[in-house]
């Protein structure tokens, strides 16, 4: 069979990526031709475009970059009418994805999307007409189950977590390179430019008032070296990697993480961490209307309740940070609390298999009925 799969970030590439190994074992002849990045490529899709030329982040960065976004939109359709694939298979990145979606129902394309757009936190309303062009909804957070049958009679799929057994694999590997004698601070300030540019200096400056301790930045694999040195060479206890972030965090103590999946994937691993967020003035202002959540960072959203510290918008601070950080250090019945909410979290999203197989698994059955 012919599939067309389109991620638009780092974690929906990595997704994407165990996803088309275990189609490829299903079904052997699986022609794949995919949006996203290295790791689909590897594993044998057709990279079409890489998402790297495809991140805008936030309502004015969106609105600055509209004209390419309807310029990949136009070439995207055009592409796939080419391609005539069986299914379409939609990874998140729901900006782009449910317009494509929308449209290829009308064109008689299979829909299936793979894990679901946050229309729990905001935009609610597009549950509407997603029910009407996703022929199958893939879900992996324990509770979107319940929100999409109790609230929008839908009956969706939970796969599990592609990220549990992600990093169980890695974890059981062990660590590849020793990064440092001294204790190790992980920092992991996002994927994109915008977003490096506003967090990782509040978190830079931390350095200095922990000099015992190797500060190490997880470089995002689109964003060249020379970016970071701009930021990191005034401090002496700071360096920085790229493709290394889970060997980085099997080593680190603790972590300071821009919200989103790496938040989640930090507590699979089991560091403390402090969430830090902040976005532009405009940009922030608006989400904050508009965000129907407790909680910004994945880990207290499916817990239900603060088991990571968040540093929001005006409290990234750096003396807040310190504080935070050096409890985390410091504070062990803290840090025993935070790696019992970790356990639970573990259980919660279900080291019951593995979630891409079940994925994949489904989609072909789905596709041979």
């Amino acid at each position: 069979m012919k599939y067309y799969i389109i991620a638009g970030e780092a974690s929906g590439d990595l997704h994407g990526s165990n996803l088309i190994k275990e189609l490829k074992k299903l079904d052997a002849d699986a022609i794949i031709r995919s949006w996203g990045g290295d790791k689909m490529q590897q594993a044998g899709a057709e990279l079409v475009k890489h998402y790297r030329d495809l991140a805008f982040m936030g309502f004015t960065e969106v609105l600055m970059n509209l004209r390419t976004i309807f310029r990949n939109l136009k070439f995207c359709k055009e592409d796939i009418l080419r391609f005539k694939p069986d299914a379409l298979i939609l990874i998140d990145y729901p900006g782009f994805n449910l317009r494509i979606a929308k449209w290829a129902k009308q064109q008689g394309l299979k829909v299936i999307y793979y894990i679901s757009p946050q229309v729990w936190a905001w935009k609610e309303n597009r549950v509407k007409k997603m029910k009407q062009c996703i022929d199958k909804m893939l879900v992996i957070l324990p509770f979107e189950k319940d929100y999409y049958k109790n609230k929008w009679n839908w009956e969706v799929e939970y796969v599990g977590h592609p990220l549990v057994e992600e990093i169980e694999r890695y974890k059981a590997q062990g660590s590849r390179h020793k990064f440092s004698d001294r204790a190790i601070i992980a920092l992991l300030p996002g994927s994109r430019k915008q977003e490096i540019a506003k967090k990782l200096p509040v978190m830079l400056e931390v350095s200095k008032d922990f000099p015992d301790y190797q500060f190490i930045v997880a470089g995002a694999p689109s964003i060249d070296d020379s970016f970071y040195k701009t930021f990191t060479e005034k401090y002496s206890n700071v360096t920085a990697v790229k493709n290394q972030t889970y060997d980085l965090l099997l080593q680190a103590k603790a972590a300071l993480v821009t919200s989103g999946t790496a938040t989640l994937e930090t507590a699979l691993f089991g560091i403390p961490e402090v969430v830090c967020y902040k976005g532009g003035f405009i940009s922030y202002q608006i989400g904050k209307r508009l965000v129907n959540v407790k909680y910004i960072s994945l880990v207290n959203l499916i817990m239900d309740k603060e088991v990571v510290k968040e540093l929001i918008q005006n409290d990234l601070t750096a003396p807040n940070l310190k504080n935070e950080l050096q409890q985390l250090l410091t504070d062990e019945k803290r840090t025993a609390q935070i790696k019992e909410d970790y356990a639970a979290l573990n259980n919660l999203l279900g080291w019951e298999g593995n979630a891409s197989a079940k994925a994949a698994s489904s989609i072909y059955n789905f596709l041979r009925q």
